[in-house]
């Protein structure tokens, strides 16, 4: 991941961090794959273990939270070093991989256990 520029000079107390936008939209790629290609893994693997109904959604909040926790790993747990908030690699893309989720999820799910 590619962090904030941080040259030389010291800092005052007072002053806002500056963002390379180039970095933090590369960063912000890196999260939605991300969450993309464990919705899709999640999704397959709910399918193929046979949930159903509401605990496939638990499935989904589980492997988010994972993802979570290992994307903050993956940025050293200094997330501001990375983006410019918590919310960023916590929050977004959360929803948007619940549809490639229970796509993948309902096919595995048909694959295995109907045909």
């Amino acid at each position: 991941m590619a962090s904030h520029d941080e040259s030389g000079k010291k800092s005052n107390e007072n002053e806002v961090p500056t963002f390379n936008a180039e970095n933090l939209q590369s960063n912000m790629k890196v999260v939605y794959y991300s969450r993309t290609f464990m919705s899709i893994i999640g999704g397959v693997i709910a399918g193929i273990c046979g949930f159903t109904g509401l605990m496939g959604f638990v499935v989904y909040v589980l492997v988010m939270a994972i993802t979570s926790v290992c994307l903050t790993a993956r940025a050293g747990f200094s997330i501001h070093s990375y983006f410019d908030s918590w919310n960023r690699v916590l929050l977004d893309g959360f929803l948007g991989g619940l549809l490639s989720f229970v796509l993948f999820w309902t096919f595995a799910y048909d694959i295995v256990h109907i045909f």
